[in-house]
C-alpha cells in the first residue's frame, strides 16, 4: 500500500506539468486560429483549407457548409472580405478538454467592401481536435451585427 503522503506529493508534482501542457496546447490552438485568419487575409486558400479538418462544418450567414461547400461558396468571398476590411480582435479564449478545444473571440471590423461601408461587431467560435500533435479546425461559427 502506498502511503497517502506519497500519493499527494506525486499528484502535486504533476500539477505544474499539466498546467504547462495546457498552456502549450492553448497556445497551439490559438496559433492555428491566427494562421487561419492570416491565410484568409493574405489570400492563401491552400493554407486556409489545410487548417480545416475534412469533416469541418462552417456556420456562416445563416447557412451550414461542408468543406467542399465552403471551398466553392464562401471561401473566395471570405478571402476578398478579409483582404479588404481590417479587423481587430479581442484575445482568443481557449478551453481544453483532452484532445478537443473550443476557442471564442470577438472583434470589430471597419472599412469598405464592394463600395459599402462596414462597421460591425463579430463573434467567432471554433472547435478544434488534436490528432497526434496536430490541431485541426472541426467547426467554425461566425456571427456579426452592425455597430451603432
Amino acid at each position: 500500500m502506498v502511503p497517502r503522503l506519497v500519493l499527494a506529493v506525486l499528484a502535486y508534482s504533476a500539477l505544474p506539468m499539466a498546467a504547462g501542457a495546457q498552456q502549450s496546447d492553448s497556445a497551439a490552438v490559438a496559433s492555428v486560429i491566427e494562421r487561419f485568419h492570416t491565410a484568409l487575409a493574405s489570400g492563401d486558400s491552400a493554407a486556409t483549407l489545410a487548417l480545416l479538418a475534412p469533416d469541418v462544418t462552417v456556420l456562416e450567414s445563416g447557412g451550414l457548409e461542408t468543406l467542399e461547400e465552403y471551398r466553392s461558396h464562401h471561401l473566395p468571398g471570405d478571402i476578398q472580405f478579409a483582404r479588404a476590411v481590417p479587423r481587430s480582435r479581442a484575445p482568443i479564449k481557449v478551453t481544453l478538454a483532452g484532445d478537443v478545444a473550443w476557442a471564442t473571440s470577438t472583434g470589430v471590423t471597419q472599412g469598405e467592401f464592394r463600395g459599402r461601408a462596414v462597421n460591425s461587431s463579430s463573434a467567432e467560435l471554433m472547435v478544434l481536435t488534436r490528432t497526434g500533435r496536430t490541431w485541426l479546425i472541426r467547426a467554425i461559427h461566425w456571427s456579426s451585427r452592425a455597430r451603432r
